[in-house]
């Protein structure tokens, strides 16, 4: 269980989409000023569980339409969801590439052009296979008082740490979205070394 505050919330303003109005919330770490928002839409005040997306920030896949991953897709088809049912928020947990950043990312990206895959490219720069820290969403959720959510993931990693952190996931909402003859063995990896839950999909490739 963590006890200790990481984040504190800083700011708040409107953010009209094509998808509708979203409160867009600033927060920032306390030791280190590294910053994080989150996404509302909707009423998430009236106790009821929320429809949640943890997604960490991959400039690459959510701004640039990259095909190499499936982050983009994911982002996209979250923020659907959660404005089909009227209610939700995703959380924009900026840790770019696993926590590497984003030129590391590139350097992985380069060592994977010559062969290796996703989690041989980190390990080959001196990185573990995923350095996120996802307490520090569990703080998020904390801060907008939200204690019970359907969480948007294939990411039991994700699961354990928020669960651990004493927000009640009621329900794990599958997200596999965005499979590309680009990222199949990118995937293919997530799920064999990573462990995420992505067998549904193979049943379908």
């Amino acid at each position: 269980m963590y006890n200790t505050m990481q984040l504190k919330r800083i700011s708040e303003a409107r953010l009209p989409t094509i998808l509708g109005e979203f409160l867009l919330v600033g927060f920032e770490e306390i030791i280190n000023g590294n910053n994080h928002i989150a996404l509302i839409y909707g009423d998430i005040t009236n106790g009821k569980s929320v429809l949640s997306r943890i997604h960490s920030e991959c400039l690459t896949g959510d701004a640039l339409f990259s095909l190499r991953c499936d982050c983009g897709f994911q982002l996209k088809a979250a923020l659907k969801q959660i404005a089909q049912v009227g209610r939700g928020v995703i959380l924009y947990h900026r840790q770019e590439g696993r926590n590497i950043g984003l030129l590391n990312k590139i350097r992985a990206y380069a060592l994977q052009d010559q062969g290796l895959d996703t989690v041989e490219a980190n390990l080959k720069l001196g990185f573990q296979p995923d350095e996120r820290d996802f307490s520090i969403c569990a703080d998020m959720y904390k801060l907008l008082s939200i204690n019970e959510v359907r969480l948007l993931t294939n990411n039991p990693k994700k699961l354990e740490t928020i669960k651990n952190a004493g927000i009640n996931v009621i329900e794990r909402v599958p997200l596999i979205v965005g499979r590309n003859p680009q990222n199949n063995n990118y995937l293919n990896v997530k799920a064999s070394k990573l462990g995420h839950i992505l067998f549904d999909d193979y049943k379908n490739n």
